[in-house]
């Protein structure tokens, strides 16, 4: 692991981010394996904390690394001036995937006059693939060596089988690189021995793969989606 822990060394109360109540009660979280995942409904704080992260560690905060520089509407961070990180060895290589912003970040490279701007993305524009496929090709070319990768909701534009894919990807790097993860997916969730932590109105509680409710909600409604649905479409 290279990035140890984030703290929180100050809050402004009743003020966004900390009116968010998994982060109001935050002080330091800890991040004791390569793999990290953050789970949680809809605003509860995971991107968030994630953006502040990433802001911290210099990445652009609406997807990229150190070296993207573009504008967006999207392109600050609520949480980052409040967080101080921990490192060992402190790194600058990694990257940002912001799912809600790719495009941007895709035609920010179109953009870009270099002639080696698609030199780590295959050799050709994210634009003219699709949207799973542009992830696929970020995470399978882009993705090497000593870095940190911070993912918000990498699930957003791939399929199951391709989020195995990703799953695998992360395995070969698993050893050199350190992934922190904002998900809603039991799929990638199921990572082994990677460490889950809860946003909830309880805080920020680390939690076991069957324990999440992402697992819970998917194992009940396969396993019964009659009876689910029965109950969710009676008046």
């Amino acid at each position: 692991m290279y990035l140890k822990s984030c703290a929180v060394i100050t809050k402004k109360r009743n003020a966004f981010p900390f009116t968010i109540p998994s982060l109001r009660q935050l002080e330091t979280l800890t991040f004791p394996t390569n793999v990290t995942f953050f789970v949680g409904e809809n605003g509860s704080g995971k991107s968030t904390l994630l953006e502040g992260i990433a802001w911290q560690c210099g990445f652009h905060t609406a997807g990229g690394s150190r070296n993207h520089l573009y504008d967006v509407h999207k392109s600050s961070s609520d949480m980052g001036a409040y967080l101080r990180l921990a490192w060992l060895p402190k790194i600058t290589r990694g990257f940002f995937l912001r799912a809600e912003t790719f495009y941007q970040f895709a035609e920010h490279l179109d953009q870009m006059e270099s002639d080696k701007r698609y030199a780590n993305y295959g050799g050709e524009s994210l634009l003219d693939q699709s949207h799973g496929e542009s992830f696929l090709t970020l995470f399978t070319q882009a993705f090497k060596g000593k870095a940190i990768y911070l993912l918000d909701e990498p699930e957003a534009a791939l399929s199951p089988t391709r989020q195995l894919s990703l799953l695998r990807i992360m395995k070969d790097l698993e050893h050199e690189a350190q992934f922190i993860i904002a998900t809603h997916s039991p799929i990638l969730l199921g990572y082994p021995h990677a460490t889950i932590y809860e946003f909830d109105e309880t805080g920020i509680n680390e939690v076991q793969y069957e324990e999440t409710t992402h697992y819970i909600v998917t194992k009940q409604f396969l396993n019964a989606r009659d009876v689910m649905l029965k109950h969710l479409f009676e008046d």
